[in-house]
């Protein structure tokens, strides 16, 4: 079974966006990055202004590249030592979510989204998670 991508709804542009511009360079950075500016009759200029956009996008493609580690928790449960200490072949765990509740997507440490299982393909026994919200950033992640 092949999936394709759906196209982003405008809430899933809009963070792209917003995360984008989280990633873009301050032009104190881009000037670390490029070099000293330059100073001619008395003005100060920068380097070639046909460089600073390569550079950014030479920059965005290699944090596109990174790999990240992707969670999705179906769920918690806290238990004492006495009773995990117990558990063995076949025991079942309760967690503190039902059936058909959202399950939370976490990128390093961070809930970026919810969804519901689903099975992939019932051949091979592959699950998949289809996305029914995307979460925004925090009010502290907003924060200086």
């Amino acid at each position: 079974m092949t999936m394709s991508r759906p196209a982003p709804d405008a809430k899933q542009a809009a963070l792209i966006q917003e995360f984008a511009a989280e990633l873009t360079m301050t032009p104190e950075e881009l000037a670390a990055t490029l070099g000293p500016a330059e100073r001619s009759s008395g003005a100060v200029t920068a380097s070639p202004a046909p460089e600073a956009p390569r550079a950014l996008t030479s920059n965005m493609d290699m944090i596109m590249r990174i790999p990240v580690s992707v969670r999705v928790i179906l769920g918690s449960a806290t238990m004492p030592v006495a009773s995990l200490a117990k558990l063995g072949r076949g025991a079942v765990i309760p967690l503190d979510r039902r059936v058909g509740e959202p399950v939370d997507v976490v990128v390093n440490g961070r809930v970026i989204a919810r969804g519901e299982v689903v099975v992939m393909d019932e051949g091979t026994s592959r699950f998949g998670l289809k996305l029914t919200e995307v979460v925004g950033p925090s009010a502290a992640d907003k924060a200086p």
